[in-house]
């Protein structure tokens, strides 16, 4: 029970960082302080934001009868799946925050990524996960989560020198929000359903979405759903005389 709640805590969280903001500030830190310092700097302001967070779960979740809080955290994971979809960015404030920070690096970082973590959606996740799951193996695995996915922006960010396909892991990232929180939901609703069936609807679910998104005129699907715009075809023939 406690493994399992660390696990699902770290792969929820996991996928709850990749394109969150807070990813995005670990990658900007990381071009311009040493990385270990800013990988140092995200691992102390983790810990101390989950651990934030799965009190509020952990006392949240002792007045809540169990059959409702599954089926508030799969509202929930849902609300995360649309919200992961519907992208995450920096504002200027933020960006020049993070480009411009001459106080002592672990302080820049370690403030940064607390106030950016307060409300968003890997500590609403924490707070989801806690509820009604072992509180301390909850906050281990959703604190290496977002370690391990920040890292994975350091690295981008230091070594790379280039994003990761955002895109890509916007849509993954989203679908798989979506897929745990159906999969909760009816879990909780057809209680006397086999797993095979729960997984096959909750996969049902997840393909209905898709189809309603991708059936909507352009102008109204998720940012990244839309196709790329193409070059007008002025630009195209200015394109080709410069190559020839």
């Amino acid at each position: 029970m406690v493994l399992s709640a660390l696990l699902l805590s770290f792969a929820v969280i996991f996928v709850a960082e990749l394109g969150d903001k807070t990813q995005l500030v670990a990658m900007m830190f990381a071009l311009r302080y040493r990385w270990w310092v800013v990988l140092s700097a995200i691992t102390a302001a983790t810990v101390a934001v989950h651990l934030l967070s799965v009190a509020i779960g952990h006392y949240l979740g002792a007045a809540l009868p169990t059959h409702l809080l599954g089926l508030i955290a799969g509202v929930m994971f849902i609300f995360f799946g649309m919200w992961t979809l519907r992208g995450d960015s920096l504002s200027d404030e933020e960006a020049s925050r993070a480009q411009k920070a001459t106080a002592p690096a672990f302080f820049v970082v370690t403030s940064a990524f607390v106030l950016a973590e307060l409300g968003d959606k890997t500590m609403l996740a924490t707070v989801t996960l806690a509820a009604d799951r072992n509180w301390l193996a909850v906050w281990i695995g959703s604190t290496l989560g977002m370690v391990a996915a920040d890292a994975l922006a350091i690295l981008v960010g230091a070594v790379a020198g280039k994003h990761l396909p955002e895109r890509l892991i916007q849509i993954v990232a989203s679908a798989l929000f979506l897929l745990f929180g159906a999969y909760m939901v009816l879990e909780n609703v057809f209680s006397a359903w086999p797993v095979v069936a729960v997984g096959a609807g909750a996969a049902a679910v997840l393909a209905i979405v898709a189809a309603a998104l991708w059936a909507l005129p352009e102008r109204l699907r998720p940012a990244v759903l839309r196709r790329p715009a193409e070059p007008d075809e002025f630009e195209a023939d200015e394109s080709v005389a410069q190559r020839g």
